[in-house]
């Protein structure tokens, strides 16, 4: 017998029963960890730190949405570790809760449960997103989002849900372009099916494409005047070789696909058994299968047309927004597993891989340190910060760092003061600290430059000083690095302080 509707859920005699309850306590308990474990920052949280220091309706090769989000949680603790964590973790927690919801639309508590918190043996997020991602979080967020929306409406289409729906795919493009592939395969899915179509094109279905275009217009402007700039880094990831034929696309995009999806296969295995296959399916809702079976075909389609368009590479953090509807697809086709005898391993494990990755993300500099492969957060930014001010920098200068990682570090330390990078692979590195300094100069400021040995480019100093008028010598700084083994050659550090020259 099918549900059209979702079972009731059982009373909660308090607050603290609720799973989401406990989701919050999770990403409370990450902020946490992350702020105790290291003051220095991963490479997209310094990219964040830098690019977050003004608005702009584009970033170079990701949309705005994410660094405006960073921007306002900056306001409002300060450009920071904690900043950063605390934006995070909330999109990792609204991530798991609005798949809890779309859940809800086809299971009851448990196999909602089940649907959201698996979604953590998704590697790309339940681990890689923890230790560095931005975008694909804030993009796997609002796939999640559409989908609890897009099955509500199919249940009982209301014109407040259709202006909801085209509030999140417009964000979803807001946070990274390959939405347009999530919600691409999910509108043709939905118009595939009878039911489906019948809800979508029903009274007030047009808020929808008006709300969406309504949120994503300005950047669209945006993006037409810096199509190249905006495309440009994501093709060259994807490395394009038609030339190559397309077995390479199709060895990377099944190694892909395995790695997002085996880990939750297995624990789904090992609990359940051949309960997982034998026995006919009995689907929570037909409607609702049929729609996640042609929207999975549809995006297996895109990626193989992909393929054959010469893509080479296939990332984890690409598929993941396509892929995390897979849990629930998988239990909505067998509701008969949340009443299976062996549904506590299933939980069980869950729970234990969360409280595995919550140590990992505790432990993983001493690890690192412990192995003498030195990690980002083993470097000594707090110290790096007290060394700069010892030697005269005043914290308000403006800061000219060699690398992205160094500007991001550095503006934790500085908040007062305007951070850039220059570097060449970014175009004139001469003509790119010479503008900084000009600019420092006029306002009757004194400036910074400084870089770090581990990413130098070879002949940095030499271009970056190039253009500059008698400069002050370059200076060193040596420290020891963080949670490292004894023996481990410390950090090194240049810099160029020019304090604030007086007016003649």
């Amino acid at each position: 017998m099918s549900l059209t509707a979702a079972p009731l859920a059982p009373p909660l005699r308090s607050p603290v029963a609720h799973p989401l309850a406990w989701l919050l306590a999770l990403a409370l308990a990450h902020v946490l960890v992350r702020v105790a474990v290291s003051p220095a920052l991963k490479w997209d949280e310094a990219e964040q730190m830098l690019w977050s220091q003004q608005l702009a309706l584009g970033y170079g090769a990701q949309p705005p949405l994410y660094t405006w989000l960073q921007w306002g949680v900056n306001a409002l603790v300060g450009p920071s570790v904690l900043a950063l964590s605390l934006l995070k973790h909330a999109l990792l927690a609204l991530t798991y809760a609005l798949m809890w919801l779309a859940a809800r639309e086809l299971l009851d508590e448990r196999g909602a449960w089940w649907a959201s918190a698996s979604m953590m043996l998704l590697p790309t997020l339940g681990w890689y997103s923890v230790r560095d991602h931005t975008h694909t979080i804030l993009v796997t967020a609002m796939a999640c989002g559409a989908w609890w929306l897009l099955l509500r409406i199919v249940r009982q289409p209301r014109p407040l849900d259709f202006a909801a729906l085209g509030l999140v795919c417009g964000l979803g493009m807001l946070a990274k372009y390959s939405f347009a592939l999530v919600a691409g395969a999910m509108l043709l899915a939905a118009l595939s099916v009878p039911r489906a179509r019948r809800a979508l094109l029903s009274r007030g279905w047009w808020w929808a494409p008006l709300v969406g275009l309504l949120v994503v217009g300005p950047h669209l402007v945006w993006l037409l005047s810096h199509l190249h700039e905006a495309t440009a880094s994501t093709l060259g990831k994807m490395e394009i070789q038609a030339a190559s034929g397309p077995l390479k696309g199709v060895r990377h995009l099944l190694q892909g696909v395995a790695g997002t999806l085996v880990l939750f296969a297995l624990f789904a295995l090992w609990a359940f058994r051949g309960a997982c296959w034998r026995g006919p399916v009995q689907p929570a809702a037909p409607w609702a299968q049929q729609l996640f079976r042609r929207y999975l075909a549809l995006v297996l389609a895109a990626l193989l047309a992909m393929v054959l368009a010469g893509v080479t590479e296939f990332k984890g953090r690409w598929l993941l927004p396509l892929l995390c509807v897979v849990p629930l697809a998988a239990f909505a086709a067998r509701p008969g597993l949340q009443r299976h005898p062996r549904a506590g391993r299933y939980t069980g494990a869950v729970v234990a891989m969360a409280l595995l990755i919550l140590l990992a993300a505790g432990v993983r500099p001493w690890f690192s340190g412990l192995r003498g492969e030195v990690d980002e957060l083993n470097h000594p930014a707090a110290e790096l910060g007290a060394a700069l001010s010892a030697a005269g920098y005043d914290g308000r200068g403006p800061i000219i760092a060699a690398d992205h990682m160094m500007a991001g570090l550095l503006r934790t330390r500085f908040p007062q003061a305007p951070v850039q990078s220059c570097s060449a692979r970014e175009g004139d590195l001469p003509a790119c600290v010479a503008g900084h300094v000009a600019r420092a100069r006029a306002a009757g400021q004194g400036w910074l430059l400084v870089s770090r040995a581990d990413r130098l480019e070879p002949g940095w100093w030499a271009q970056a000083t190039a253009r500059l008028p008698a400069p002050a010598p370059v200076r060193a700084i040596e420290l020891p690095f963080r949670m490292v083994r004894a023996g481990t050659a410390p950090a090194h550090y240049q810099y160029l302080w020019q304090p604030p020259q007086a007016p003649r």
